[in-house]
């Protein structure tokens, strides 16, 4: 009896986590379960931050500026793939495997800690071999950092 009730809890949690999956852009049309998201939190699950950006915090504050050059910043290199409003969408995106991953609800969940999200920009998909390119050769580390800032208020 007590298996029983055991494999139902499990069972019955994984079946109620599924929508919350399906409204992050994680499962639905044309969508595989293990977006982008998924996979990078297995790995660091698995594996950890890369102790270059375990410490990183945001030294740029959210004001009204750094949000805006955030937008720019994230319009001009991040927009192709995850789309205007960061679920995904992008043209460019479309069809790559893993799909982007819906940065906009993403970035609001716990586990997005700024180290997090900095070394997700900064390696891009190169730890995990997909295809999101490094930005850490691209843009300045104060750009992140709006990046960032950008990404907490889609």
């Amino acid at each position: 009896m007590k298996r029983l009730w055991a494999n139902l809890a499990v069972w019955g949690s994984l079946f109620l986590t599924i929508p919350g999956y399906s409204q992050m852009g994680m499962m639905g049309p044309g969508h595989m379960m293990m977006n982008m998201s998924m996979l990078r939190h297995h790995f660091v699950m698995m594996n950890g931050i890369d102790p270059q950006y375990v410490s990183k915090e945001n030294p740029r504050q959210p004001t009204p500026a750094t949000i805006e050059n955030g937008r720019k910043l994230y319009v001009q290199n991040c927009a192709t793939c995850h789309g205007l409003t960061g679920v995904g969408d992008g043209e460019a995106g479309k069809n790559l495997s893993p799909p982007p991953a819906n940065i906009a609800a993403f970035s609001k969940m716990p586990m997005a800690s700024d180290s997090y999200l900095y070394w997700t920009i900064a390696e891009g998909g190169v730890p995990l071999g997909t295809a999101m390119p490094p930005f850490k050769g691209r843009l300045k580390e104060g750009e992140i950092w709006e990046i960032i800032n950008y990404l907490r208020v889609l």
